[in-house]
């Protein structure tokens, strides 16, 4: 790993402005739902009201804007690109507007049939002015002080030619680094999401946060070691190439969350029609794409860490 202090460093050549963008939402996430498991410890908000503590998450989920403008910015920044307004702008409304172009999507059509499960316009209106009036300010916030922070230092200098990157192992190799790598991120809360699907969708009631925050942290702790060992096998083989593949690596537990999913519905729901299943569906996959964002952001952040802190011990002649 130590022939590659000059490449390892180098940006993505594959769309950083995507890259940062993810990150930057993810943290959000991730910020958000601590906030959330903090206040129903401290009794702040009740969890036996769904509507309260789902009203809770949105409501933080909006003031953690700043947190998403001002990693994706620093993010951005060190990958030498200039268009800081399109940065700012996308992770602004990327995650949140095709969420909301989806729901409301789904709600039109639930309007139509008159399903009970359709939200009132006061709702999606109220919504979007969470949204435009106070997230995207905040973002542009964070933003602002990102950018206006100095570029992240890193301990190696870039090589102007990239290095050649010999054949890789099979399980170095995308798809089958992050079809491995979701693994474990997704089974330290197997467990735990059974009880917080039955939740969702049998009506049940779940209310041990403390315990729901513990394994919140094992899930973080997992994604850092899974993203760590990822990223130093694929150093090991030469390849400086490690930045979408560590944000994959832990993101593609959202999509053993999904495929989960698919199981709970085939043996513990009774969904009658069609259009349930459609709204499962769609609910499901909104929280698959936020719980892989959420796990991306951690493994490439602790991989950009663990890189500076592996090649600060390495003197470089």
């Amino acid at each position: 790993w130590k022939l590659v202090h000059g490449d390892v460093f180098r940006p993505p050549s594959t769309s950083p402005l995507l890259l940062s963008v993810a990150t930057g939402t993810g943290a959000q996430i991730g910020t958000s739902l601590i906030l959330t498991l903090i206040c129903a410890i401290l009794k702040i908000i009740n969890p036996m009201n769904k509507g309260a503590t789902l009203t809770a998450i949105i409501f933080l989920y909006v003031l953690s804007g700043s947190v998403a403008g001002y990693i994706s910015s620093r993010l951005y920044k060190f990958c030498d690109a200039k268009a800081w307004k399109r940065n700012t702008i996308a992770t602004a409304i990327a995650l949140p507007g095709a969420l909301m172009t989806v729901f409301l999507v789904l709600n039109i059509f639930l309007a139509f049939v008159g399903a009970a499960t359709s939200v009132s316009i006061f709702t999606i209106i109220s919504v979007f002015l969470l949204w435009t009036c106070i997230s995207t300010p905040l973002v542009f916030v964070g933003s602002y002080f990102g950018f206006r922070a100095e570029r992240i230092q890193v301990p190696t200098k870039t090589n102007h030619i990239a290095r050649f990157v010999p054949e890789q192992q099979w399980h170095s190799r995308f798809p089958w680094c992050s079809i491995i790598g979701g693994v474990l991120p997704f089974a330290s809360v197997t467990v735990e999401l059974f009880f917080i699907m039955s939740a969702l969708w049998l009506h049940q009631y779940y209310y041990m946060m403390g315990f729901l925050l513990v394994v919140f942290v094992i899930l973080g702790v997992t994604c850092v070691q899974i993203s760590v060992v990822m990223t130093y096998v694929q150093l090991c083989g030469e390849n400086h190439r490690w930045w979408w593949k560590s944000f994959f690596s832990c993101a593609s537990a959202g999509f053993y969350l999904f495929l989960y999913s698919l199981w709970f519905l085939a043996t513990k729901l009774e969904l009658v029609g069609f259009l349930p299943i459609v709204v499962y569906f769609t609910y499901m996959l909104m929280i698959s794409v936020a719980f892989g964002l959420f796990c991306g952001s951690i493994g490439l952040l602790s991989s950009f860490w663990f890189t500076r802190v592996i090649y600060g011990a390495v003197k470089v002649e």
